[in-house]
């Protein structure tokens, strides 16, 4: 069985993402179209205090929602030439003005919206890090909320709705685990 795609053509460009429409031809011949959402690639970090019994997350607005989100610090890669490593280090810095020492682990890669969007979430875990001089690079970043939370509280947290984000609550619970 396998389907292959025909075409595709942009029908919107913006500044933070791309749709398309594509045009497939599934195992039986059929042709079907379907609407893309082209975002790219994102990082996050898990980014632990000295005692490694706490986390470092951020309280952002998200326009889409009309809401504050507790959340790992994150970004795109999008500085040209720029590793996912590299950019979960600059996004740090950016947001939690935290300067990564030491090596970053690997934690996961997932679709974030595998139906609709292209977007593949890249998360690490940060064990050691040290204050620097945060670099807020947009409007919701400049009124970001530093926070940080228990590793013990987490699991409550995402149970009873204070954090809702999925990169955070993947990240959150596969550092969990490895810590």
């Amino acid at each position: 069985m396998s389907f292959r795609k025909i075409s595709e053509r942009r029908t919107y460009d913006g500044s933070f993402v791309n749709v398309a429409v594509a045009t497939f031809e599934g195992p039986d011949g059929s042709r079907f179209d379907r609407e893309i959402v082209r975002h790219g690639h994102a990082v996050a970090v898990v980014a632990l205090t000295d005692d490694q019994q706490r986390v470092v997350l951020v309280r952002q607005y998200r326009p889409a929602i009309d809401e504050l989100l507790l959340e790992l610090p994150a970004g795109m890669i999008d500085v040209a030439g720029e590793s996912a490593e590299d950019t979960a280090r600059r996004e740090l810095e950016e947001e939690a003005g935290r300067r990564v020492v030491g090596p970053l682990e690997h934690l996961t890669e997932y679709w974030v919206a595998a139906g609709l969007m292209d977007e593949r979430m890249t998360i690490y875990l940060c064990r050691t890090s040290e204050a620097c001089d945060a670099r807020p690079q947009s409007a919701e970043e400049e009124l970001m909320e530093i926070e940080e939370v228990s590793l013990d509280d987490v699991e409550a947290m995402i149970a009873d709705g204070r954090i809702r984000d999925s990169k955070t609550i993947a990240g959150l619970l596969l550092a969990k685990a490895r810590v």
